[in-house]
């Protein structure tokens, strides 16, 4: 409170015509600050805040809309890559279906190995996935 007594005190002094010695001000350090309150805002300077803070906003419901876009084509091109590659799995299990003899050793096996499955198919994609 020195700082602002000795600056009321000069003020005072120059109001009143009293001639007194000028003593420098003091300079603010790096801790202080100095913060001017109006207590009136000036209408156009609210208006253009509020304009650049609707077109930040703006700009950031953009990116993520664009985010969310691009996010959504992610899914679904791994979505059409793993459908593709179960395609491949399932023309591959049925080639290795038709190829395969029943009463072979692997034959009888496949048998038994595929009880536990909807379909044939279903499990020699899964036998030849793990294989």
């Amino acid at each position: 409170m020195d700082a602002i007594d000795k600056l009321l005190e000069e003020i005072k002094t120059e109001y009143t015509g009293e001639k007194k010695p000028k003593q420098p001000l003091p300079q603010p350090t790096n801790n202080q600050s100095f913060t001017i309150f109006t207590s009136q805002s000036d209408p156009l300077i609210d208006s253009l805040l509020a304009d650049v803070k609707a077109d930040f906003s703006a700009q950031d419901a953009a990116e993520e809309l664009r985010k969310q876009q691009e996010a959504e084509q992610e899914k679904i091109r791994l979505a059409q890559i793993e459908a593709q590659k179960q395609e491949a799995i399932k023309n591959q299990a049925q080639s290795w279906l038709s190829k395969l003899d029943p009463l072979s050793s692997e034959g009888l096996w496949f048998e038994s190995f595929a009880k536990s499955y909807p379909s044939k198919l279903a499990a020699a994609m899964d036998y030849l996935q793990n294989n």
